[in-house]
């Protein structure tokens, strides 16, 4: 099977090198594509310093469409199985082979990293830890299903759903609202436990200013698309 690590940054230029260097450590076969969303650092000098294999969008997409952009790229280009991965150091690649074994073995379409199954390593904040329970429970009472982590950028999906995110993303905080567009179809999801990091460098693009905004406009988004599908 054709493997692609997708991987959204936006000004990362102090993560970037670090969260490649230490996928490449592993020595993993499978391809690596950054989408480099319009960033106004040296993120786009770097990559094209090091080599790595990037798509250098010319604005900023925001995060739903440069992820978007990840699938279009696995899509047309014959891949079986994408994997998210975010550019800013949090997610441990040594994960990857566990995420990756459900869906390689059809048992699953769709595989969510989760810090809060075993909950260990980095928590996030508690502000944010009350809204993903919040939105856990909105994508309950819409999509019949349990997910703890629903805010998890760390995914696994197979060729239908990369064929299906590719057409159809959210483009505004997208990770909750994917989920519900795949319940909503009948595609398997499952979440397994991962450890987290904190951010190595830099800010997240959810903070705590942008929290109650992101809490209101994706459970009016999941009702919405719950209630419509």
């Amino acid at each position: 099977m054709k493997v692609l690590i997708i991987i959204p940054a936006y000004n990362e230029e102090k993560n970037i090198e670090k969260v490649v260097d230490e996928l490449k450590c592993h020595d993993f076969d499978y391809d690596y594509i950054i989408v480099n969303d319009g960033s106004t650092d040296k993120t786009r000098e770097i990559c094209q310093a090091r080599g790595f294999n990037a798509i250098h969008l010319p604005i900023n997409l925001g995060v739903g469409g440069g992820i978007q952009t990840g699938y279009k790229y696995a899509y047309e280009n014959g891949y079986d199985i994408a994997i998210q991965m975010d550019g800013d150091g949090q997610h441990d690649p040594g994960f990857i082979p566990s995420l990756l074994e459900p869906v390689r073995a059809g048992f699953a379409d769709y595989v969510i990293g989760s810090r809060y199954l075993e909950k260990k390593g980095f928590q996030s904040t508690r502000l944010r830890r009350q809204g993903i329970k919040l939105l856990s429970s909105i994508i309950y009472l819409f999509g019949k299903l349990r997910v703890e982590d629903a805010t998890s950028g760390f995914r696994v999906v197979n060729r239908e759903l990369i064929r299906l995110f590719s057409q159809n993303y959210a483009q505004d905080y997208p990770e909750p609202e994917a989920i519900i567009q795949a319940a909503a179809r009948g595609y398997r999801i499952i979440e397994l436990p991962v450890i987290m990091r904190e951010r190595r460098a830099g800010e997240s693009f959810v903070n705590q200013w942008s929290a109650l905004y992101y809490i209101i406009k994706v459970t009016m988004s999941i009702a919405v698309l719950g209630a419509g599908e």
